[in-house]
């Protein structure tokens, strides 16, 4: 996804041309995306098992503490970390500084959740908060064993031992969380499983990078780190209060189960751009930050990403938005055919969303966290606000709340990022086109195929569910074949092999 034709400054900080750069993406990107896909099956097996075994109030109780875990873990200084992918060459001892940092951020979170616990039980009304919230201040621990490790290597895009390391904690975690939900441990194998995975990779990770460092806490000449990771520690704030406000707002509202029904519904929407997306922005950064002095092959590699990602994406939630009800009959049983309406709703608005966070990695691999940061900061003010508004209306009201807000969000950070790229809003929508009409016309065709034809059957969900998904996968492919031809083709030489024009392609 990043030009094969760049320059880029080696981790000794000299200028060299290495005309297998963009194997080495390829590749980092098929160690990085495999292993994601892979581990999500291993743990999305696990999880059709505990769902069914579990209440939804245990999702609820589960979700509000996310929102807590997820406000403090902004400051655990993994951006402070990523400040070394960005920089042209790095020394020892400024890699013990960032150790050092980490274990302290780190182990003051932990203290902080373990001493704030009570007020965020108070605030919610459930007791039980406070004790699920004391546990799960382990996972801040392992931390600093994480990100370091994960960020050196990512600098070299050596994906292929992180790949390894988190098939492993995959595993770890979801025999966690199948060994607790038959033990009947309820809403507590929601917390023993990532504290299982998260540990597990803390020590394999630390194992293979063989980075076991001694931590240095003189902080003086640090400033590029701080800097640097200054701004995506805010930009990471605006960004978890944009995503987590809708479940704090809620969770204050609205009974558990009802809270447990709407946060699985945004869970499982968000699969695409939650599991996956991320794993190509973790490649991306250090990619995009290579040929930051080359902005010919900067937007042709943007404009990649968006092409091939929508691709996928777009056919993904369009046929989320119309198979939502057999597939959660199927996949989750009856007592969860609450969530279809959130699910209907969200797969739409994550459209948006899954291109507007691609922008993230082009900025701060070009040195400008601030606007990834002010972007961010719009979502911190767009999203709690429609939520608030929202609300009002009930939970419904706040899944209408993510339709307006996000694509409001990806127009602001479109027009802010373009310039510094070298890209119009149109070239952006341009890409996202070949993708996006023919699911859209797949998506209509299925609605009514379900509606008029498969409807008066009163097939069982499951056979519903599968005609559905096989109609429409035959529908995208022939309009793909039929307009779309060349996307077919590009997607093939991104697989295979493929090389980037000559001259500067924008469009």
């Amino acid at each position: 996804m990043v030009s094969e034709s760049a320059d880029f400054k080696g981790s000794g900080g000299g200028e060299k041309n290495e005309p297998a750069f963009g194997d080495r993406v390829r590749s980092a990107v098929i160690w990085r995306s495999g292993s994601q896909i892979f581990a999500q099956i291993i743990t999305w097996s696990v999880t059709l098992v505990v769902i069914r075994l579990l209440d939804p109030a245990d999702y609820g109780l589960f979700a509000m503490t996310q929102v807590i875990m997820s406000f403090l873990a902004f400051l655990n200084g993994w951006g402070f970390a990523s400040a070394l992918v960005q920089s042209d060459s790095v020394d020892p001892f400024r890699i013990r500084q960032a150790f050092g940092l980490l274990l302290l951020l780190n182990a003051m979170l932990a203290a902080v959740q373990l001493l704030g616990a009570p007020l965020a039980a108070a605030y919610y009304g459930q007791p039980q908060v406070a004790d699920l919230l004391r546990v799960q201040a382990l996972i801040f621990l392992a931390t600093p064993f994480i990100a370091l490790p994960e960020v050196m290597m990512s600098r070299t895009l050596d994906f292929r031992r992180q790949a390894l390391v988190n098939l492993v904690a995959a595993l770890a975690g979801a025999g966690t969380a199948l060994g607790c939900a038959l033990a009947g441990l309820g809403v507590w194998t929601l917390v023993y499983a990532p504290i299982a995975l998260f540990w597990t990779r803390a020590i394999g990770l630390t194992i293979v990078s063989r980075l076991l460092v001694w931590p240095s806490f003189d902080f003086r000449g640090c400033g590029q780190i701080v800097g640097f990771g200054s701004a995506v520690l805010f930009s990471q704030l605006f960004w978890l209060v944009q995503s987590q406000s809708d479940v704090f707002i809620a969770g204050r509202r609205f009974e558990p189960h009802a809270l447990g029904l709407y946060a699985e519904a945004l869970f499982l929407a968000q699969i695409f751009m939650a599991k996956f997306v991320p794993p190509l922005n973790e490649v991306a950064f250090p990619a995009y930050s290579r040929i930051k002095d080359d902005p010919a092959a900067m937007r042709w590699s943007f404009l990649k990403t968006v092409r091939v990602l929508m691709l996928v994406a777009a056919p993904f939630y369009c046929g989320l938005a119309v198979t939502a009800a057999p597939m959660v009959e199927t996949l989750f049983g009856t007592k969860w055919l609450g969530m279809v309406p959130y699910i209907q709703i969200l797969s739409l608005a994550l459209i948006f969303m899954t291109v507007q966070i691609l922008f993230a990695p082009v900025n701060n691999a070009l040195g400008k966290p601030l606007v990834t940061m002010l972007s961010s900061l719009g979502g911190a003010i767009l999203f709690p606000t429609a939520f608030l508004i929202g609300a009002e209306w009930g939970l419904i009201g706040i899944a209408w709340a993510w339709l307006v807000a996000a694509p409001l969000l990806f127009l602001l950070s479109a027009r802010m990022t373009g310039p510094r790229l070298g890209i119009s809003l149109w070239q952006v929508a341009r890409a996202m086109l070949p993708g996006l009409a023919p699911a859209l016309v797949m998506a209509i065709a299925v609605a009514l195929a379900d509606r008029w034809l498969l409807g008066p059957l009163a097939l069982a969900a499951p056979i519903r569910l599968t005609l559905l998904v096989a109609l429409g996968a035959l529908l995208y492919t022939a309009l793909l074949w039929l307009l779309e031809r060349e996307a077919i083709a590009e997607v093939m030489r991104l697989v295979i092999r493929r090389r980037p024009p000559a001259a500067d392609a924008t469009g």
